[in-house]
């Protein structure tokens, strides 16, 4: 993982630096941006092409809207292109959920985070999907780390399940009247609720 020295992060001239928020939905991006907020400039980014079907998506771009209006914080919404993402995870298809393809999933949004950060003037770039039950923290911040070294930007790596981070963010979904999704957001993550909804 690429490390920063803490000179870096506290920036020049007292200047409030700019962070890109990849947000994977609205119950995670409800509590996370605030936490970063104390200390950036925080933009969100909505790039998630992975999510299925396209009703699905735009209930989740419009939490995620619902989100940023009562946070006063400005969102990017990123292209919506299942079948870029498809082409990424070919091959995968029959990974469990977790595997390999989840990888492939993460590091695909979080390179576009990435090169968007860097294009668009940021100073640095993080996500919300560590707060996230089943996103380990040890998986994705290490691919952050070596995207920000292939892009050229620096990656915030954070843990924010922990100190109760996932239930901050539940209760702030709730306030601001946001439903739990009942599946990651891929198709095959999809299937795979479905199916467990049947048996």
């Amino acid at each position: 993982m690429v490390r920063f020295s803490v000179s870096f992060f506290r920036g020049t001239l007292n200047r409030v630096m700019k962070l890109l928020l990849h947000t994977c939905c609205g119950g995670c991006g409800s509590w996370v941006p605030q936490e970063l907020s104390k200390r950036w400039d925080v933009t969100l980014y909505f790039f998630n092409p992975n999510i299925h079907p396209k009703q699905e998506y735009e209930e989740r771009l419009k939490n995620m809207q619902r989100v940023a209006k009562h946070l006063y914080l400005p969102l990017i919404v990123g292209d919506y292109d299942p079948k870029a993402w498809l082409f990424a995870v070919r091959g995968l298809e029959q990974e469990p959920e977790g595997g390999e393809r989840c990888v492939t999933c993460f590091a695909h949004r979080l390179e576009a985070t990435a090169h968007y950060a860097k294009t668009q003037g940021f100073d640095v770039f993080a996500s919300t999907l560590t707060v996230g039950r089943n996103k380990k923290a040890e998986i994705i911040n290490p691919l952050g780390g070596k995207i920000a070294k292939k892009i050229g930007i620096p990656f915030l790596a954070r843990d924010f399940k922990k100190h109760g981070g996932t239930n901050f963010s539940v209760t702030c979904a709730e306030h601001f009247g946001i439903a739990r999704q009942t599946y990651c957001g891929c198709v095959f993550s999809h299937k795979e609720s479905v199916r467990h909804d049947i048996m």
